[in-house]
């Protein structure tokens, strides 16, 4: 438990207990355990991140079946918009990250579908402000923060297919990454612009300063941590693909490929100082990152030349037919030919000959 200083803690304990005993009294009997379950995870305690046991409670009541995971989402969902104190808020969103990393799938299957729409502002909490003191104040940003950055992980993974970085859908990632071989090269593109936006929100973090003795930003940032890294190893895993298949690539998928890739690098000097461990796999990426927009400069210049050596052929086949041309006009300027291949040579260079008339000569028509 964590300590009560303030009277606003004290009067955050009041209400946990009486939210408690309502939803014990009120409640239907079928709703009565995933409320207190949702009640018992976020309550107004400062500083202390949701306790693990009643998280694991959560986790279970979610597993039994897709009723009830829908209720309980819908709970989870309820308590957040209502509330206006910025520690519930973050707890509420602690827990649906909970729900993503490590929840049974039917959990997180009725998470991917609530509401129905999904899309940008999935969790409406763009305008929240919790003005009580100066410290919530500060957490307000990282509430409104928080919820951007989850809905980008929900939209990320609803066009990976799985949910990003989540111990229960490995299966489902181990699928994908022997499918990566097969897909489009639109396909690969759209994965890597969608992870490369997740790589950008985790840049919009509030200053981590804030951070200290607060447990619940400490596991936020903990959360985070493991996200980036599993981002990583799907845009790794979707830029050895497209390094086997450069030459195949159109203009159009080089010029996106090189501005996703352009969007990441401008994420490195921030995430460097969020994340000062170097591993493995963040050092390969940035490592690639300047050779694949290298490789696919040079083939964008490779084609340009080409296309200017084309049109340059182009051109001189133009001025040779153009000198032909203007040597039969002058030949017909005064003498009427009946010859076939002649004639040819007018409709092929788009001049109009007369029946028995003498073709025009003006070289601007």
């Amino acid at each position: 438990m964590g300590k009560i200083t303030t009277f606003r803690d004290l009067v955050g304990a009041i209400k946990d207990k009486a939210s408690l005993s309502k939803a014990a009294i009120v409640s239907k009997r079928s709703d009565t355990s995933l409320r207190l379950a949702v009640l018992r995870v976020t309550t107004h305690i400062p500083s202390t991140p949701p306790d693990d046991a009643h998280l694991s409670a959560l986790l279970s009541l979610g597993d039994s079946s897709r009723a009830t995971a829908a209720s309980l989402i819908a709970s989870l969902i309820d308590r957040l918009h209502r509330t206006g104190d910025s520690t519930v808020a973050l707890k509420c969103l602690l827990t649906i990250h909970h729900i993503v990393k490590r929840g049974p799938f039917i959990l997180q299957d009725q998470l991917s579908v609530f509401p129905a729409n999904g899309g940008r502002n999935y969790l409406k909490l763009s305008a929240f402000r919790d003005g009580a003191t100066a410290f919530t104040w500060v957490l307000s940003a990282w509430v409104r923060w928080y919820a951007g950055y989850l809905e980008t992980l929900l939209s990320t993974s609803r066009v990976l297919g799985y949910y990003l970085g989540s111990t229960s859908c490995s299966a489902e990632r181990d699928k994908q990454e022997e499918r990566i071989a097969s897909f489009l090269n639109r396909d690969l593109i759209r994965d890597v612009d969608s992870l490369v936006g997740t790589i950008e929100e985790i840049c919009k973090v509030p200053d981590p300063r804030f951070v200290e003795g607060n447990q619940i930003l400490y596991d936020v940032l903990g959360f985070l941590s493991k996200d980036y890294l599993s981002t990583v190893n799907e845009i790794l895993s979707r830029l050895v693909e497209f390094k086997e298949r450069l030459s195949c690539l159109s203009f159009g998928e080089s010029v996106e490929l090189v501005c996703a890739l352009r969007r990441l690098e401008n994420c490195k000097d921030k995430l460097d100082v969020l994340f000062t461990i170097k591993k493995p796999s963040t050092e390969t990426l940035w490592g690639m990152v300047p050779e694949m927009k290298e490789e696919v400069g040079k083939l964008k210049v490779g084609r340009e030349e080409r296309k200017l050596l084309t049109w340059s052929q182009s051109g001189l086949v133009s001025e040779s037919a153009r000198f032909d041309e203007r040597v039969v006009r002058r030949s017909e300027d005064s003498v009427l030919f009946a010859s076939g291949r002649l004639r040819m040579n007018h409709k092929l260079s788009g001049l109009a000959v007369g029946s028995g008339g003498v073709a025009n000569t003006n070289p601007f028509e």
